[in-house]
């Protein structure tokens, strides 16, 4: 009797190998979530190609891990194309994909320049258009590819003045993320992951500013990681077009 597609073998290393077998590219994959998603993809059985801008991070990132990397700015579609067609010889195909490369912002509309405005957007919502559209023709090849985007609770509900640029990029990742799933359905599953502040250097100048989270803390970057798992996993298979807040109440409390 052939094994349950739903079945999760325990490895050596006590994960249950939940992406045995898998293939994927995980953006912003140096530091922060990225980092310690790709640690955990690959524990969970997966092969892993790590993209970044940080050359020197990222290699050493990729060295302890260990998995594949390639250095790419992912605005620019020529090197996403050449690093994706990279990633998909050196593992043999890709069919899953975390685009977690993002920066954040701050300051009021008034205040943050047209320039600012449209970097934020081609990072945080074009990059991540970019590397997904890039990725479609290798994903379409499996039954059971994802993708899963980083977008961010204040993409769900922009509560804290002072983000308009950067609630504006992460409410069209969630977006994206629907319209997406709606297109590429029922080959490939699309969600995003909704995190609050994270204890990243990304979230430094935000620390203390826990009052409207239900339990009043940062989230550890490990515990995104594990949502991120599970929308990847067979566990979510029958989710797509979702937007799951991972952050701490703060889009209800």
């Amino acid at each position: 009797m052939s094994a349950s597609p739903f079945s999760t073998p325990v490895q050596s290393n006590g994960h249950s190998a939940r992406l045995a077998g898998r293939k994927i590219i995980v953006t912003g994959a140096a530091s922060g979530i990225g980092r310690t998603t790709a640690t955990l993809f690959v524990a969970e059985g997966a092969k892993v190609t790590l993209f970044d801008r940080n050359t020197e991070a990222l290699r050493k990132v990729a060295d302890e891990i260990p998995a594949g990397f390639c250095s790419v700015d992912i605005t620019n579609e020529a090197e996403v194309a050449k690093a994706v067609e990279k990633a998909a010889s050196e593992m043999d195909g890709v069919d899953g994909l975390i685009n977690a490369a993002g920066i954040m912002s701050k300051g009021l509309a008034t205040e943050v320049p047209a320039d600012d405005w449209r970097r934020i957007i081609e990072v945080n919502l074009t990059g991540t258009y970019i590397v997904t559209r890039s990725c479609i023709p290798f994903l379409q090849l499996h039954d059971h590819s994802t993708v899963v985007n980083i977008a961010s609770a204040q993409g769900l509900l922009p509560n804290a003045p002072g983000h308009s640029a950067y609630a504006a990029s992460k409410g069209g990742v969630v977006n994206l993320t629907r319209a997406l799933a709606a297109e590429l359905a029922p080959k490939i599953r699309v969600n995003s992951v909704a995190p609050g502040m994270v204890d990243t250097p990304m979230a430094d100048g935000y620390r203390a500013n826990v009052g409207n989270y239900a339990l009043k803390r940062l989230a550890a970057p490990q515990e995104i990681a594990q949502a991120l798992l599970f929308l990847t996993s067979t566990d979510s298979s029958y989710v797509t077009g979702a937007a799951l807040a991972v952050d701490g109440g703060r889009s209800f409390h």
